[in-house]
């Protein structure tokens, strides 16, 4: 046993946390209410806020001066401490990053086979088809063709923005 290690009958047990750790799940908690003040309603309205911490949070969503709104955002954080279900409002803001993820994959997705198709890399229109046999292939190579040639002519993407609007609309499919 070096000189470091306890010995077994002097190791803290059942001792309160430290004041470092007190502070640290503070600023954690606070953190976590500054995160979902700055989600959108549709967001918040997936986690379980209750009473006094709902209210705090809209209000705090609709503060413009700075110095108020970190007050309140600390007061934010001392009511997240005392939350009864800070579990389930944990849990809720995961499942709510998760779903943003999840969202951002499926644009990248749809962004990746727009610029494919526009491009026009080897087989990409046959392997979109293949990928998704509900597509109009006669409207998709309009869109496609419409696209190439605003490209071609530096003209402003709107076809481009057609043409990812229709993919999305597959892909969601």
């Amino acid at each position: 046993m070096s000189n470091f290690d306890l010995p077994p009958e002097d190791e803290p047990e059942n001792q309160p946390p430290s004041r470092t750790a007190v502070k640290r799940e503070m600023e954690a908690l606070q953190k976590l209410g500054t995160e979902i003040v700055e989600l959108s309603n549709k967001y918040i309205a997936r986690i379980p806020l209750e009473g006094k911490l709902e209210e705090a949070i809209l209000q705090a969503r609709t503060m413009k001066h700075r110095e108020g709104r970190r007050r309140q955002l600390q007061y934010i954080g001392k009511l997240m401490r005392q939350a009864e279900n800070l579990d389930a409002i944990r849990e809720a803001y995961e499942k709510v990053l998760a779903i943003g993820q999840e969202h951002n994959k499926f644009l990248h997705l749809t962004e990746k086979w727009r610029d494919r198709l526009i491009t026009d890399e080897g087989d990409a229109l046959q392997s979109f088809i293949d990928e998704y046999p509900q597509a109009e292939i006669q409207y998709l190579r309009q869109l496609i063709r419409n696209a190439q040639k605003e490209s071609k002519q530096n003209k402003p993407p709107a076809s481009a923005r057609k043409l990812f609007r229709y993919l999305r609309e597959l892909i969601e499919a």
